[in-house]
């Protein structure tokens, strides 16, 4: 996702409204569900462990912590079945919108998500719409500081990996199948991670230019984020330093 990863182009966009604590926790406790699907047991789920890990770094209460795993692995579902699913579409200028979905109901969540995009001029698509657009790759962010690039080019090489640096973060990638040994690797040189997950890599980005366009896309990302269902939202759009500077000033 270089020069416009998922990192860069929305973490960062929403970074006055993420430093809340509440809205930090939440996005984090969704990232433990998801990675909770693949073991409840963080010494053995090195993607879930990673993401325990981001979540005590900023003070979420174990309570909240162990909740998340236990309805990602379904200990606490009561009986409800949670199904993956994707959702796709398209917000402003074309720009296209991967949803990824963790719900005991999708007759529920499916309304609601069509609503949501168009009230912020989407329009919710057919499966595989733009699915195509993506690929899907393990990623894992480090500040700078943590590993000289020498070292961390030296471990990539080794389990199949790669990065590029931007803002002053590695942002690492590699196959999803790769994702643990990275992980583990990086854990073995003690290297602090920021955020640790499955993303969707946009293949192409379209560049956005106009203030409107731009409110519309960011209030998309932004409410489809804060629903109870979405565990990640992906998108292609990548905001001009104009854009980006008049957004800012709204924040």
């Amino acid at each position: 996702m270089s020069g416009h990863s998922k990192w860069a182009n929305i973490k960062h966009k929403k970074a006055a409204v993420d430093a809340k604590k509440g809205k930090v926790w939440s996005r984090l406790a969704k990232g433990i569900i998801t990675a909770a699907r693949g073991g409840s047991d963080p010494s053995m789920n090195a993607r879930l462990r990673l993401a325990v890990d981001a979540a005590k770094a900023v003070g979420m209460p174990r309570d909240n912590i162990e909740r998340a795993i236990k309805k990602g692995s379904g200990e606490s579902s009561q009986g409800a079945i949670m199904e993956e699913i994707l959702y796709e579409g398209y917000g402003a200028a074309g720009t296209a919108v991967i949803c990824e979905i963790l719900t005991d109901n999708r007759n529920r969540t499916a309304p609601e998500l069509r609503k949501i995009f168009e009230s912020c001029g989407g329009k919710m698509g057919n499966s595989g719409c733009v699915g195509y657009m993506f690929d899907r790759k393990g990623l894992i962010v480090i500040d700078e500081a943590q590993i000289p690039e020498d070292d961390l080019m030296e471990l990539l090489m080794e389990c199949d990996g790669d990065y590029t640096l931007n803002g002053g973060v590695y942002e690492v990638t590699c196959a999803p199948e790769n994702f643990t040994a990275v992980a583990e690797a990086l854990e073995s040189k003690k290297v602090q991670v920021m955020e640790a997950t499955i993303s969707r890599i946009p293949q192409n980005t379209i560049e956005i230019s106009n203030l409107e366009d731009a409110q519309k896309i960011q209030r998309l990302i932004s409410r489809l984020e804060d629903h109870d269902d979405v565990s990640a939202v992906y998108s292609n759009y990548e905001f001009t330093e104009e854009i980006e500077e008049q957004l800012e000033e709204e924040d």
